[in-house]
């Protein structure tokens, strides 16, 4: 995957997957924690000892890492989903270094989702990160030129199925997904990685694989109810939609983080009172949500960390409303969009050597334990300026105000928390609640307020 255009789109190789199964097959992570902390391009002891000095205390329940199967070489992070091999020998680790940061992570309560590159192979030939020797049809021992489609040529209709599940994406070697051999092989690498304790997978570039092909891979899988969220990138008109793979398991709703990024540059924030279904999402029970991924952030078709109070303002809104379940991309600073991982992806600590870091912020660490605990909730008391002050409870649990406006904002809110004392989160600071569910307090431009039952104190 040399060149650049090969390297943002291998990643956008995103997919969701219709499944004809009966019945939905845990669609949205099980558990009573849905918060996903995406470590994008952490090697695995640097994500083990995020599991236990963050995540795990935070209440993150599920953390995803980046492809663990060996791969082509070079420094670029789009090497990561060109693999070579299903031996577990990437840039981020080995696989001791995998199992332990499994077992590390679920000792501290954090379940695993693996980034899972299953649609293709490489774009070229040469030596994996691992010692393997391929060329882009011949993987020995793994895949020859009968395992891959017929079709060589790039995909070039988006309005063509058969070109969209058939044909290149990018150049890269396109696996038969129809062919049992392809799927009893592809089903063996997940069980491996099922073998090693891993709780899900992310399915890239999904939209590239036919429905029945992942139906037919997942009942081949040890845990064939295993937590599936797939990469389907919605696209007005086009032959694949998202919504064909939703009995499968969750699908990533991009257009979620679209329209977050527009509202918040060009809009207002009012308009988010009845964000998800009714702006013709996926149901919030099978959609996977952010405001940002490695792809979108690098293409410029979402909200990324250069967006400062912006970015973070839509990140507090996206773990408070009840729609879908959330991913918190952290990756780190790039001023080129191939560039790979500081240090081949070690983290020494937050924060330095361009490490980001978002999922640690404390805007956002406390937005976990607020999500965590007014889950099931529903939107209440509602309030907005008609502009881009907004504020709204969940049931009598919680209750979050944002005030995107040039200037400060003082107002007595009305919720139905009971009454007390509780510590707004955003701020560190005490808001006392009366017997009438009032609290009265000044945000500043660009600030946020969160409080929640549960937390009474800073």
């Amino acid at each position: 995957m040399a060149p650049k255009t090969l390297a943002v789109a291998a990643s956008l190789l995103a997919s969701t997957f219709i499944v004809l199964a009966p019945t939905v097959v845990n669609a949205s992570p099980p558990g009573d924690k849905d918060v996903t902390a995406v470590l994008f391009e952490w090697n695995y002891d640097s994500v083990a000892r995020e599991c236990s000095s963050t995540l795990g205390p935070a209440g993150y329940g599920y953390v995803q890492v980046s492809p663990p199967a060996e791969h082509i070489q070079g420094s670029q992070w789009w090497t990561s989903y060109q693999p070579v091999s299903y031996k577990i020998a990437g840039r981020l680790g080995n696989r001791e270094s995998f199992q332990s940061m499994v077992n590390t992570c679920h000792s501290a309560g954090v379940k695993v989702i693996v980034d899972s590159v299953i649609n293709h192979m490489s774009a070229g030939g040469g030596t994996g990160t691992g010692g393997s020797s391929y060329t882009k049809y011949n993987y020995p021992g793994l895949y020859s030129a009968s395992d891959f489609d017929d079709c060589t040529s790039q995909i070039s209709d988006y309005g063509d199925r058969w070109s969209v599940q058939h044909c290149e994406l990018v150049g890269l070697a396109d696996l038969d997904t129809n062919e049992d051999y392809v799927r009893k092989t592809i089903a063996g690498y997940m069980n491996d990685l099922l073998s090693l304790g891993v709780d899900g997978f992310r399915i890239d570039a999904a939209k590239h694989i036919a429905t029945e092909d992942l139906t037919d891979i997942k009942s081949r899988l040890t845990n064939s109810g295993v937590y599936w969220k797939q990469e389907v990138i919605y696209g007005a008109g086009e032959a694949v939609q998202p919504t064909e793979y939703t009995r499968n398991g969750d699908v990533q709703e991009f257009r979620y983080a679209y329209d977050l990024k527009r509202v918040f540059n060009d809009e207002k924030l009012a308009y988010l009172k009845d964000y998800g279904e009714s702006w013709g999402y996926m149901s919030s029970s099978v959609a996977a949500v952010f405001v940002d991924n490695h792809d979108t952030e690098r293409n410029g078709q979402t909200l990324n960390y250069k967006d400062n109070a912006k970015y973070t303002l839509a990140t507090v809104f996206m773990l408070a409303y009840p729609y879908g379940a959330p991913d918190i991309n952290s990756g780190y600073e790039f001023s080129d969009s191939d560039a790979g991982p500081p240090n081949n992806g070690v983290v020494d600590a937050c924060w330095q050597d361009s490490w980001k870091c978002q999922h640690a912020w404390s805007e956002v660490l406390g937005m976990v334990a607020f999500r965590n605990a007014v889950r099931g909730q529903a939107v209440a008391d509602w309030w907005d300026n008609g502009n881009n002050q907004i504020a709204f409870g969940r049931g009598n649990k919680g209750f979050v105000a944002i005030n995107k406006e040039g200037s400060s904002l003082t107002r007595t809110f009305q919720t139905s928390l009971p009454a007390g004392t509780y510590c707004n989160v955003q701020a560190n600071t005490a808001v006392t609640v009366d017997g009438s569910g009032q609290f009265t307090a000044t945000l500043g431009s660009n600030t946020a307020l969160a409080i929640y039952v549960g937390k009474a104190s800073c």
